[in-house]
């Protein structure tokens, strides 16, 4: 009887350790930024815009979630808008685990998708550049939605959305309520002759029902586990709708 007990002991331990280490798993976020750093032919320098990265991860840090990064080419990504007086960006910045994650990021081939509970794909305008036709971005998010996951993105990060297709063939934003930089926006920081792509319009194009709010205003949208922010003003408020989100799973 003592035998049998202890085995039986043993085996509801070594589920028990099983149920913790799937937790563990599906506590995971994967973060995307862009590996772009040119603006195009202005000779200005882009790449991932920082507020869009540390006001989300600050919000789902708190919370208990592990974060890891990915970028088109892996590596140290390149950044803008490094703000002095952001206490967050100073957080950030001033992390010594998750500064050697970013600057280490993974290339998408040594992600495996089912590791994350959510993509979260940060804007900046080099990502208009490299997240639309980066197939190997596209299967990852669409294996982390098909597995009852959540996908993000906030301002220009919704370009890695737009080729984004399901296994029915339809493209993930079809028929749903999708939020991103506007039109507007872009023509307010006069890029619109910049950028290759209007994202706005080709969102709209692959079938979004596109909502926005008028410039710089936040906005996030949520609609069947997918969650998108307009703008940098939107970053903090889309970290909180996908911790919202996490708590349903």
């Amino acid at each position: 009887m003592v035998i049998a007990g202890c085995t039986i002991f043993l085996g509801l331990n070594q589920v028990n350790a099983q149920t913790l280490n799937s937790k563990e798993m599906s506590k995971k976020i994967l973060f995307v930024v862009t590996s772009h750093d040119k603006l195009g032919e202005t000779g200005e320098s882009t790449g991932y815009y920082l507020g869009e990265v540390t006001h989300p991860w600050a919000v789902l840090d708190n919370a208990g979630y592990e974060i890891d990064f990915v970028s088109p080419k892996g590596g140290n990504p390149p950044y803008y808008g490094a703000n002095n007086e952001d206490p967050i960006n100073q957080r950030f910045l001033a992390d010594e685990n998750y500064q050697a994650k970013i600057q280490n990021s993974m290339k998408p081939s040594e992600v495996n998708p089912s590791d994350y509970a959510a993509i979260l794909y940060a804007g900046g305008h080099g990502t208009m550049w490299d997240f639309a036709d980066n197939a190997e971005l596209a299967v990852i998010a669409q294996k982390i939605y098909e597995n009852n996951g959540i996908v993000s993105a906030v301002c220009h990060g919704p370009a890695g959305l737009v080729n984004i297709k399901l296994s029915n063939g339809k493209y993930l934003v079809d028929g749903k309520k999708i939020n991103a930089f506007t039109n507007e926006e872009e023509i307010a920081v006069k890029l619109e002759n910049v950028v290759p792509f209007s994202l706005e319009t080709k969102l709209i194009e692959r079938g979004a029902k596109f909502e926005k709010s008028g410039l710089w205003q936040p906005h996030v949208t949520v609609d069947q586990r997918v969650v998108t922010g307009q703008n940098p003003q939107s970053a903090h408020n889309v970290g909180e709708a996908v911790l919202k989100e996490l708590k349903k799973l």
